[in-house]
This record gives structure tokens, C-alpha cells and sequence, in this order.
């Protein structure tokens, strides 16, 4: 105990002299990886709003701020913390994400991010719901077309009401509700070619459907598996 007592000096001169090392350390680790986050979150946003307007936000932008964390203490995150600010629309400035987007856009934007980091992350399987809020007709295709290519590297599941998404599946579950008078039971069912015509076709067509309406589903169908 005595030896222990005699030597703390030294001990606390060498404890000092390591943290120095390591704060030195850990400084230059924080600006490489400051410096490569900024680069990251230029590039990210670039391709990120020009997928937004692909998928039907026409003149959205995304920026990505890199804000300093709180505390001076070391931080295995590194210096900065990241915000996701987004302008749905032209001449509107950005806000933050997490606080202005409606769902569909939520989902939109979320589409685009993974589409340009696609191969970037160990993320197995993504959900997609309200993805089709909101628009229609090209930019519906557009979007089923960036959700099947996501499709080839992740597993993918998506809830749409619109055939135009729901034509460009690899595969397409059906989920219905059966009561009766007592309880109720939700039911999913996988189809086949013709079951998948049929279904596309009853999306079209609504309450009528007519041999126009099946064949644009065929031609739907063929054109969505063709590409």
C-alpha cells in the first residue's frame, strides 16, 4: 500500500499522458469520419431529390445537416448528429422531417433513400404502407417500378389499393375480411397468374368489370414482369 501511494504521482502523470493520446486519437478518427459524412450528405441529397421527383414531388428537395452533439466528452457516434430536412414542394423552405411529412410522403422519401443507398446497409426486409397516398397514374407505375427493383437485392412487402404498384410484385398476396355476425377473420391469400389478372383487374374496374378492363390487366401484368 505504501509502494502504491509512493508511485500515484507517476501513475496519474502516465493516466494523464494517455488520455491526451487518446483524445488525440479520437479527435482525428471524428474529423475523418466529419469530413466523410459531409461529402455523403451532399451526394445523398442530390439523388435523393431527384428520386422525389420521380415519385411525383416534383421540385422537392432534401438537405441533410450534420448538427454538433451535445457534450464535449468523446462519443462512439462521432461529433456530429443528422437531421433530415425535406421541402415537398417548390419555394417552400426545409423543415425538419420527422415534423412536416405526411405519411405518403414519409414513405415516398423513404423509398427514394433506400433506392440510392441500395447495397448499402444489411437491412433484410423493408414495409412500405401508404406509399401510394396521393398519386396516381405514371407516378404510381414509377413508384411500383422503384419498389420492384428494391425488390431484387431486399425482401420488399407493400400494402397498395393501386394496380399500377401492385402489378409490378413478384409475387401478390390478397388480404381480405370474413365475418360472421360474431367474429371476424382477416385472411391472406397467394395468386396465381390468372388470380393476379383478376385482382388487377378488379382495382381498374371497380364494382364493373369488363373484358377491356381484364385485358388492360393482362397487358399490365406482361408489361410489369417483362421489365
Amino acid at each position: 500500500e505504501l509502494a502504491e501511494l509512493e508511485g500515484a504521482g507517476e501513475a496519474l502523470d502516465a493516466l494523464e499522458a494517455r488520455r491526451d493520446k487518446l483524445q488525440q486519437q479520437y479527435a482525428k478518427a471524428a474529423d475523418v469520419l466529419g469530413a466523410s459524412r459531409r461529402d455523403a450528405a451532399t451526394r445523398l441529397a442530390a439523388e435523393v431529390g431527384a428520386l422525389m421527383g420521380e415519385l411525383g414531388m416534383a421540385g422537392g428537395t432534401l438537405a441533410i445537416e450534420l448538427e454538433p452533439a451535445g457534450g464535449g466528452d468523446p462519443d462512439p457516434q462521432g461529433r456530429e448528429r443528422c437531421e433530415l430536412l425535406v421541402s415537398a414542394n417548390p419555394g417552400q423552405p426545409p423543415r425538419p422531417l420527422r415534423k412536416v411529412a405526411s405519411g405518403g410522403e414519409l414513405a415516398r422519401i423513404s423509398l427514394a433513400i433506400e433506392v440510392a443507398t441500395l447495397g448499402k446497409d444489411t437491412v433484410g426486409t423493408m414495409v412500405f404502407d401508404e406509399v401510394d397516398t396521393g398519386i396516381g397514374g405514371a407516378v404510381a407505375e414509377v413508384v411500383g417500378q422503384k419498389l420492384r427493383s428494391l425488390g431484387t437485392r431486399r425482401q420488399v412487402l407493400c400494402v397498395t389499393h393501386l394496380p399500377q404498384v401492385a402489378a409490378q410484385g413478384h409475387a401478390h398476396l390478397q388480404v381480405s375480411k370474413r365475418s360472421d355476425g360474431e367474429t371476424t377473420a382477416t385472411l391472406i391469400k397467394a395468386l396465381d397468374g390468372a388470380g393476379r389478372q383478376a385482382e388487377l383487374a378488379r382495382m381498374l374496374g371497380g364494382l364493373e368489370i369488363t373484358a377491356a378492363t381484364r385485358a388492360h390487366a393482362k397487358q399490365m401484368l406482361e408489361r410489369a414482369q417483362a421489365g
